[in-house]
């Protein structure tokens, strides 16, 4: 699925223009979904975070059974070889991947000698500052890592999220804040969360349930240089109900205000506007 128009993919040793065909009818990727990825950020001409990126998706791999085929250095020597094909102060979605080509003993298994790899660059614009979501309730939760490889970025946990997302827009919202099989809030459909309650910064803390991303960690680095008090704890529906602001961070949009969940309105409110104005100044520094 190309979300962008302008395409330059890196596979078996080449650039290519284009939304290239790199996996195969048979590839164990493919048919048993043993692929994994990670996303970075080229805006403005800064590419922040990239190298924490490509350590997690080697990382990832490794949870699949993946044997990574490049080096962390590697990886980010390729994507600023990439990135020089587009223009200086394009934004630009980076995807490196793995996946398996065979299947190892038992055929459900991925072998990892055939791990395979490309990187794919689409040029796709950052959200304007004064993009917003609107979210509620799910009836899905997110899988214990007893459950499903939650600790690696891996494909096949998308489509759990991908109905939570057709779920919340029939009911007229943007996505889903979603709990652990617990009942606890561990994030949205596609992005970690944050509340401020009098002035406190609240996160769920990481339990295994959801990635502990590089965008969430580098704003609560960020937030605690500022001064602000940063929580990592179990919070509830009722705690995000009571919230002052809300938003979420993630490597598409970084920060996201919410202004909506369920029936609860919320003002895009300073700790938010400070939270993204701390990143943009960090990333161009």
């Amino acid at each position: 699925m190309a979300v962008g128009d302008i395409i330059w993919t890196y596979f078996n040793g080449t650039w290519h223009q284009g939304d290239l065909p790199v996996m195969n009818a048979a590839d164990h990727g493919t048919w048993l979904g043993s692929l994994v990825f990670d996303g970075a950020r080229a805006f403005e001409g800064v590419v922040p975070d990239l190298a924490p990126h490509c350590e997690r998706v080697n990382h990832s791999a490794g949870v699949m059974g993946l044997k990574p085929t490049k080096t962390v250095e590697e990886l980010v020597a390729l994507t600023k070889e990439g990135l020089a094909k587009f223009s200086p102060d394009a934004a630009v979605y980076i995807r490196p991947m793995y996946w398996s080509k065979e299947g190892g003993a038992g055929v459900v298994i991925p072998d990892p000698d055939s791990t395979e790899f490309c990187l794919c660059l689409e040029q796709l614009p950052m959200a304007p500052p004064t993009a917003s979501q609107t979210l509620c309730r799910t009836q899905f939760v997110r899988p214990l890592m007893t459950m499903a490889p939650v600790n690696a970025k891996a494909a096949c946990l998308y489509p759990n999220n991908g109905r939570m997302i057709r779920e919340a827009q029939a009911r007229g919202y943007n996505n889903a804040i979603v709990t652990d099989a617990l009942g606890n809030v561990a994030e949205t459909a596609t992005a970690n969360i944050f509340m401020v309650k009098g002035g406190v910064v609240k996160t769920p803390v990481p339990n295994g349930t959801f990635l502990n991303g590089i965008t969430r960690q580098r704003i609560i680095g960020l937030l605690r240089e500022a001064g602000k008090t940063v929580e990592e704890c179990t919070l509830t529906y009722d705690d995000f109900d009571a919230a002052d602001e809300v938003f979420l961070t993630g490597n598409i949009s970084k920060v996201t205000p919410i202004v909506k969940i369920e029936d609860v309105e919320y003002e895009i409110g300073p700790v938010t506007q400070l939270a993204r104005d701390l990143y943009w100044k960090w990333a161009k520094s």
